[in-house]
This record gives C-alpha cells, structure tokens and sequence, in this order.
C-alpha cells in the first residue's frame, strides 16, 4: 500500500504542473453529523465503529468529481484521541481513515490525509514540547501512509510553530506530498490567523518549510475566502489551495445552517480558479451537492 502511495503522490503535484485545477471534496464532520455522528462524539472512531458510513461518505465525494478526497482524520493526534478515551488507537484510526477512502477511490483519483491541529500549545506558552508534538504527528502520519494516503493537509493551522513541525514530520517520515493550509479572520487591520500569521507571511513560511502546496481553509465563506487567496497570491508563485466553508453559520428554528448554495460557491471557485487557484474544495457547511456544482462549473 504504501509503495503504490508513493507512486501516486507524484501524480497529483504532476497534474499541477501540468495546469490543471484540481478538485477537493467538501466537509467530513458535517456528513458523518447528518449520518449518526451525535454531538461531542469523536469523528475519528467512526472509522472504525461505522466503516459504511466512513466508506459512503468517500464515494459520495468521488462521485460528485472530487479529484482528491479527504481522510476521516482531522482529530487523529494523539493529543485529540486521548480526550476521548482512545489514545491508544491513534494507528488504528488513521490508517483505517486512509484504507476506507482507498477503497473508493477510482483510477486518477487522489486520498488525501488529514491532519489538524493538535489542541495543545508548545511550551512555554503550553506544556507540549517540540518532541513530543513532532512524534504525534510522525504517529499520525505515517498510519495515514500506511492506509494509502497519498498525501496529506495539516489544516486549519493558526500557529507557524505548529504547522511547521507537522510539515517536518511529513517530509521527513513518509514520501508523501504535503498541504499546509491555515485559516484567518478578518480584523480592523485585515486577515490575521488567531496567533497573528498574515496570509502572506503564512505562505513564505509554509513553503519555507517544505510545503509543496499552502493555501487556506475554513472560518470564512467563499467572499473572503476570494481576498484571502488574492493576498496569498500576492507572495508569489506556487501552487495554492482554497477550501471554502460555505459561509458563516446561522441558527434557523433550533439548527445550524450555513448560506451559501452550491450555485452561489461555484460561481466564486470560477472567479478562484481564474485567479490562479491551483486545488479549490469546501470546508464545514460543503456537501456532496456543493462539489457537484463545482465540478459543473470548472469542467463542464
């Protein structure tokens, strides 16, 4: 599994060489919540209590002309599984996240480890070491290889520190090709992550640390996520990524929802693509519907 990942790492950065915009799947745990997933359970044993679900959501996502598509992995540090009482499956959880949406995939298509945020913070502002939190993610990385991945997003980083250490575990690990994505708010001064990263800072520091593609996800709808991408572009060259949340999330009668249709989000992954926008998908409130649309609007 992991020498046919390996072969299949290089074909997604051969793809962006080769000019085309590829195309990422929309959010997991907004699926597996609409599929049995209660609030406040842990996303990532679902890998292995509910493979169907784990395995459909995957298919649907490929299905709809998802070109990459995500592993149920997200909180899979152990850092994360340990609040939930499973700190000691984190292999199991990964690689399992890896070899469901391996079984999906068709020919030309992608698996895309996910990694997020570890929830802690590195000493002396936290009680992490850099070690330790490096282990954590060559844990986590290598059991995403092991199960097919062929490449991994850290996402929704807010902290340099901590992106970079999972860049290096990455790199220095596995053979895989590496996303890096953070995630910005805007302030009266601009975009800044929660740690005071600007976009253009997170890119020269991302590649710096051997990123192959950097980009940003989540907090944003598909407007912002526009003038995010423009300032990053601003850098300079290299291959971007935009996973949009499908606006911000509004209560209506007891329920979240989040604004943004699939026809209001394509139109905008156009004005993306056009930009210079190298992989483009959804992030939380994104479905199916919403990747369909997209594939509709970049590829006919």
């Amino acid at each position: 599994m992991v020498a046919k990942a390996k072969e299949s790492s290089a074909m997604i950065l051969d793809r962006l060489a080769g000019g085309e915009v590829l195309i990422s799947d929309g959010a997991t745990g907004t699926f597996l919540q609409a599929h049995g997933l209660e609030a406040g359970g842990c996303p990532e044993e679902f890998n292995a209590s509910h493979p169907e679900v784990v395995r459909a959501m995957a298919k649907a996502y490929f299905d709809a002309g998802s070109d990459l598509v995500l592993t149920n992995s997200f909180g899979g540090s152990k850092f994360m599984a340990k609040k939930y009482g499973h700190g000691d499956r984190v292999r199991e959880f990964n690689r399992l996240a890896a070899e469901h949406v391996r079984s999906q995939a068709p020919p030309g298509r992608h698996v895309v480890g996910s990694v997020g945020p570890t929830g802690e913070f590195l000493a002396p502002l936290g009680e992490v070491g850099e070690a330790e939190m490096y282990d954590a993610f060559v844990e986590q990385i290598t059991a995403l290889e092991e199960g097919g991945a062929e490449a991994v997003i850290i996402e929704t980083m807010t902290a340099l520190e901590e992106a970079t250490l999972a860049i290096r575990a990455a790199k220095e690990n596995t053979a895989l090709t590496v996303l890096a994505t953070m995630t910005f708010d805007q302030g009266p001064r601009g975009y800044f992550t929660m740690m005071g990263v600007t976009p253009q800072r997170a890119v020269m520091e991302l590649r710096a640390a051997g990123a192959d593609v950097v980009g940003t996800n989540c907090g944003n709808g598909i407007d912002r996520m526009i003038e995010i991408f423009q300032e990053m572009r601003e850098a300079g060259e290299g291959y971007l990524v935009v996973h949009s949340n499908a606006g911000i999330p509004e209560m209506k009668h007891g329920a979240i929802v989040y604004p943004e249709s699939p026809e209001y989000m394509a139109e905008r992954f156009k004005t993306l693509a056009s930009l210079g926008a190298n992989i483009v998908g959804g992030c939380c409130g994104t479905g199916p519907e919403h990747i369909r649309a997209l594939h509709a609007a970049l590829r006919g």
